[in-house]
């Protein structure tokens, strides 16, 4: 066994509520370790399914068997890694990760390109894995088992009471908020949204005073969301603190928040939501709540709209579909009329089965594999990987279940567990700041599983129940504005700001030595398509820009 690792060792992360009574007192007498130990020993790999919140364990007994298992979000990461015939884990993968650039995956790479972050068990380093969510994994005699100790189970129920589920609801919400305060200044991310105005309404409710609200703003027009934020924090009299991130914040911090990750991580939100954090803890505060969450189990996002406007083509007959209106639209010239293409081009993408359809939009499918990447590293990848990965996700829901409820799981996984969750954890962390997310409470959780699909997507309505369950308590411009969040401006500053452009085009000249992107690519990206579209081509030179960051920054580690 591992020096690190003594026998018996039980490491813990996160705050778990264990719902077996002799576990929960064993807590409470003896800490989460001898709960969590208890728990593996009376029921082995399910002992997870009995455990709420968010969490993270590693166990390894005398013997030698190692357990983890992290929970169904993956709030709180492990990663692992089987060396000499013992298992190793951590919370970091770069803890167990070996020396240099050398022990890069190639594939990991593609899959930053391809999702902006890296999907677990994979990690950017060979041999260490991140353990998914909701998963478990065992080692034993030499023998590695890996598996779900949760999937999604949704109820189709057609409908509900409106009346009985909103106080159900609303009482729900108000427990999550409760539990996730740490006895300190209550305080939240307030981005003006549905999500962070809930929470911080809500704390006013359970503290009996108002939470203490932290905005990020942008001098840029079409990214600023402050007024939203203004009208939440005047409605529930929030203390209410703002800050304006700029240019300059970003050359200053761009380094430190690429290198804090333990991988690469391309979610460009994670600056603002470093400053916003950073402000709070200057304030004193020691825990921030976020609303994440509250889109992917409640049918928030514009796609789940979308995604059902084309699920309307299924209802066409086979033989008409594929015998008249596919060969016309998109084998024929008629397709390319002006007042046709639309129709041929909502026909073309609604023909492709999901998950599939969901990469129509993927940024670096849409400007050309063979066009950005070099041949070489292309030879030393699966393209079809991220694609497979995804399938299992969409499929791993058990059935029955609606498209939108397949989104929603699929959301749970892609938005929050590898992107939002890691996003916001991890720029808090950095500022030395704690972090919950009580939308993702294991109450709301099985709330959102029973509640009827049509309360969460009425129509083309986007989480309608959600609103109207809320309405009254927030305010009507805050139910009926569009979601943004802390989006930020990177393209179009980068054109304005000479010393983000200079930074932004030292680090991708410096990638383009390392034989993964075209130089020629590189160059048009720089000096023709920055220019022309800054907000998209900026997204792609971002995570270009903080991948070779975090390069440098591993550079003889």
């Amino acid at each position: 066994m591992s020096s690190e690792y003594p026998p018996a060792t039980v490491q813990t992360w996160g705050r778990p509520r264990f719902t077996a009574p002799q576990w929960a007192e064993l807590a409470r007498s003896q800490g989460d370790a001898a709960a969590w130990q208890a728990a593996f020993d009376e029921a082995g790999v399910l002992a997870p399914t009995r455990v709420e919140g968010g969490f993270a364990v590693g166990i390894v007994d005398q013997v030698g068997r190692a357990f983890l298992a992290v929970d169904r979000f993956a709030e709180h990461s492990l990663c692992y890694r089987i060396e000499e015939g013992s298992l190793r884990f951590a919370a970091r993968a770069d803890t167990l990760a070996d020396a240099g650039l050398d022990a890069i995956d190639p594939q990991a790479i593609f899959d930053y390109l391809y999702f902006h972050c890296i999907p677990s068990p994979r990690t950017i380093f060979r041999n260490v894995h991140r353990v998914p969510p909701g998963h478990y994994v065992r080692f034993e005699n030499g023998r590695l088992e890996t598996g779900p100790y949760w999937q999604p189970r949704f109820d189709e129920a057609p409908r509900g009471d409106f009346d009985s589920l909103r106080d159900d609801f609303r009482a729900l919400l108000r427990d999550a908020v409760a539990r996730c305060l740490d006895g300190g200044k209550a305080a939240c991310y307030l981005s003006g949204g549905t999500d962070s105005s809930t929470v911080a309404g809500l704390i006013g409710e359970v503290m009996g005073r108002p939470a203490a609200t932290y905005s990020i703003g942008f001098e840029a027009q079409g990214y600023d969301e402050m007024s939203y934020a203004r009208v939440a924090a005047q409605h529930f009299g929030t203390e209410h603190h703002e800050y304006y991130v700029t240019p300059a914040d970003l050359v200053a911090s761009i380094p430190a928040v690429a290198r804090h990750y333990d991988q690469p991580f391309g979610n460009s939100s994670a600056l603002p939501a470093y400053y916003c954090a950073r402000m709070a803890r200057n304030d004193g505060v020691s825990r921030l709540l976020a609303g994440d969450g509250g889109d992917e189990l409640f049918g928030g996002n514009a796609r789940y709209a979308k995604q059902r406007v084309f699920g309307w083509y299924e209802h066409v007959p086979m033989p008409l579909r594929k015998g008249i209106v596919e060969p016309i639209l998109l084998q024929t010239p008629a397709g390319r009329v002006p007042l046709v293409r639309k129709v041929a081009s909502y026909v073309d993408q609604a023909r492709d089965e999901m998950p599939n359809r969901l990469q129509q939009y993927n940024l670096l499918l849409r400007l050309g594999v063979d066009q950005v990447l070099t041949p070489d590293f292309l030879a030393s990848i699966d393209m079809a990987a991220p694609l497979q990965h995804q399938r299992a996700v969409w499929h791993a829901v058990k059935e029955p279940a609606s498209d939108l409820n397949h989104m929603l799981a699929y959301d749970w996984r892609y938005t929050l567990a590898e992107s939002d969750l890691p996003k916001v954890r991890g720029s808090a962390a950095l500022a030395g700041m704690d972090v919950a997310f009580p939308m993702l409470d294991d109450g709301l959780l099985d709330f959102s599983l029973r509640l009827p699909v049509s309360y969460k997507l009425r129509g083309l309505k986007l989480r309608w129940f959600f609103k109207e369950a809320l309405r009254g308590f927030l305010p009507d411009e805050i139910l009926t504005k569009k979601k943004q969040g802390f989006g930020l401006p990177f393209g179009v500053w980068a054109m304005q700001h000479d010393a983000l452009y200079r930074l932004a085009q030292a680090s991708l000249h410096s990638f383009a030595t390392r034989g993964i992107v075209r130089a020629d690519f590189i160059e048009a990206l720089l000096q023709t398509h920055l220019k022309a579209h800054p907000a998209y081509y900026g997204e792609m030179i971002w995570i270009l820009m903080m991948l070779e960051q975090w390069l440098q920054s591993r550079e003889g580690a």
